[in-house]
């Protein structure tokens, strides 16, 4: 078996809920030779900006719903390069072609030092491959709660949501600061404006989506519904701030810091005992609010 030393140690999750693309990729880089962008990327990939929300039942599967081949470019859009393979549902042909493809894309990754940012292995979530087996056709793996596994090299896109997903990074073509924040900026005012294909309420329209189930529908039964997308969301919003604060865009910083704050109180509120659905909602609004004006000062 070659093995990477990777772990989740140095990724920075407020709420324990980090969305699990962003955390596996930050960690994947944080521990290769690309550590330099392990922070970054998760902003300039977008991902610190992208809200996506079912406003009909609050099903946590919201969250993952996007445009999977999109993954590639909003990554390189940090100032890296990345292999890319996917197999999607009515695609059932092509199974064994793309598993194959991307068993050896992540060999060439894991030769390369860098583990591949997987969909499914953490249970419907994404995880890491760190590791592979050619005498056992086995892949180690590093779940998002930091748990390691294994999965047949013949289950691989046959898991719990049976979708084949593998994204790797191998290489970089760095960015001035001035074209990382601008490029960012842009890519953050697409998804914001709902410019990015979701079946669900998307961008700033996730905020109304969001506050209105939990004034109108929200039942005790939902708790853990609501933790995760206040947990998922809040944890991102960090990195939003980080990431304009470490490139001198002191007003945005401080406007993501108000979002970050907002929806960090209301996650905290929503595992306080009894769910205040009033004071919940009011902290969205009010990171709404901030961030309807990040957008328009990211617009300028």
């Amino acid at each position: 078996m070659k093995k990477l030393p990777v772990t989740f140690a140095g990724t920075t999750d407020t709420t324990g809920y980090l969305f699990s693309f962003a955390k596996s990729l930050s960690a994947a880089l944080r521990c290769s030779r690309f550590a330099d962008f392990a922070d970054d990327a998760v902003a300039a990939s977008g991902f610190a900006f992208r809200m996506w929300v079912d406003g009909g039942s609050l099903c946590p599967s919201a969250t993952s719903i996007w445009a999977f081949k999109k993954q590639k470019p909003w990554v390189e859009n940090a100032g890296l390069v990345c292999d890319y393979v996917e197999r999607l549902w009515g695609q059932d042909a092509l199974e064994a072609e793309r598993r194959e493809a991307a068993i050896a894309m992540i060999r060439r990754s894991i030769d390369d030092g860098v583990a591949a940012v997987a969909w499914d292995i953490s249970g419907s979530e994404w995880g890491l491959v760190v590791g592979y087996d050619d005498e056992t056709e086995t892949l180690a793996t590093l779940k998002i709660n930091g748990r390691e596994d294994s999965v047949p090299y013949a289950k691989l896109g046959q898991l719990d949501l049976p979708i084949l997903s593998v994204l790797t990074v191998t290489g970089s073509v760095p960015k001035s600061p001035e074209q990382l924040v601008a490029d960012t900026k842009r890519l953050a005012v697409g998804h914001l404006r709902g410019k990015e294909w979701c079946d669900n309420a998307k961008g700033l329209a996730a905020y109304d989506a969001l506050i209105g189930y939990i004034r109108e529908k929200l039942t005790d039964e939902q708790g853990w519904n609501l933790q995760y997308y206040l947990g998922t969301y809040a944890a991102l919003k960090w990195y939003a701030a980080r990431f304009f604060a470490k490139y001198g865009e002191t007003e945005l910083a401080g406007l993501y810091e108000d979002v970050y704050d907002a929806w960090k109180q209301a996650f905290d509120l929503s595992r306080a005992g009894k769910i205040d659905c009033a004071q919940i909602a009011a902290q969205l609004e009010t990171a709404q609010a901030a961030e309807t004006r990040a957008a328009e000062e990211m617009e300028r």
